[in-house]
Order: C-alpha cells, then structure tokens, then sequence
C-alpha cells in the first residue's frame, strides 16, 4: 500500500519531468527495516558539529535533503498520529539541519484503515511550516485509505488525490525555480525569539 502511493508520486513527477529520489521510511527499506531511529534529546551537538550526534540515517538523508528541491513524507496512521519513528526521524533531521529550507516544497502523506488521517497529517505539516517550506496540496487532504497491502488500490478518490497532490508538487518546485531565477528568494528579517514566561 505504501509502495503504492511513492509508486504513483515518482511516476506522476516522471510525467512532469521533475526529477524526485526517494528515501524509503524503515518499514520499507530491507536495509534499514530493524533499525532504529532513536529520538531527539536536544542535546546542542549539531550546533557544534552541523550534524546530528547520533550517526545513523537521519545524517544521510540530511546530507540529501540539502540539495533537494522538495521533500515527501508518508507515513501510516497510528492512534491517530504519525508512525513514531518517523516522527523521531524528522524531529532530528528538521533541527539538526542548520541550512535554509526556504522554498523547498514540502507535501505529506498519510495512510489509514478508517480514521486519524487529518490529524496525522496536520502534524506531519508543522515540520514544513515551521521552516519557510511551501505546502503542496491537492484536490482534498493528502490521504488514502487501507488497511492490508492491495486495499488502497480499491480507493479511487485516494489514488486521484495522490495523481493531483504529484502534478501540484512538481508544477509548484518548477515555478519556484524559475522564480528565484528571476527575483530571487524573500528577503528575511532577523529571527526574533518571543518567550512567553515572564
């Protein structure tokens, strides 16, 4: 099912002529399937080293994730929420990564037997929000449903949301590009930190 929906999204891109490399999340990958992603413990490190402390694959999709253009993250829904290495995944990589995300596109996706999918994929968003990273869309909420590999096939309005959320993206990252070409990107203020403790 998961297969599936990456499937549709490099195949659409291929149709747009976007180019798109995929990190496949630990449940897919043979090669990372029994490893663990462990959490943030905000430990500083990657100030002083301008990477994560733990040296494991959240270093090597930094690496890549630096020169990309956009990024996609999918994941299956759990008590209504992301899959938790994941989240310990893009935890790690969205504060140990010290670059400019500005303008990379970000989209996610989110995969549920009935129900849980908006607010999965409300917190999945906040990873670009937070970083000046545009959000791709599509026709509805980027969700599909499923509960055994082969269901999601059977849901139609899912399987167009996904063709849509695809054209969106790869439409979105080439009007970027050519918008920095011309004007550059946004000018940014200095970041101002508000604490709310007084």
């Amino acid at each position: 099912m998961k297969k599936l929906l990456v499937a549709l999204l490099l195949a659409s891109a291929a149709v747009s002529s976007a180019k798109a490399e995929f990190y496949w999340s630990w449940w897919l990958d043979g090669e990372t399937k029994s490893k663990d992603v462990r959490g943030c413990i905000a430990c500083g490190g990657c100030y002083e080293t301008g990477k994560c402390v733990f040296d494991d694959m959240v270093n090597k999709v930094a690496a890549e994730f630096e020169n990309c253009d956009g990024l996609i993250v999918a994941s299956p829904v759990y008590y209504a929420s992301a899959n938790g290495t994941l989240v310990s995944l893009m935890d790690r990589l969205f504060y140990s990564t010290l670059f400019d995300k500005t303008m990379k596109v970000g989209a996610s996706i989110v995969v549920a037997r009935r129900g849980g999918c908006s607010a999965t994929f409300d917190e999945l968003n906040k990873y670009f929000t937070i970083s000046g990273m545009p959000v791709a869309s599509s026709q509805y909420w980027n969700s599909i449903h499923g509960r055994t590999p082969g269901e999601a096939k059977e849901d139609g309005e899912g399987l167009q949301t996904m063709r849509t959320l695809a054209k969106n993206m790869a439409f979105l990252m080439k009007s970027i590009a050519l918008g920095k070409e011309a004007f550059g990107l946004p000018e940014k203020e200095p970041r101002i930190a508000t604490h709310f403790v007084r």
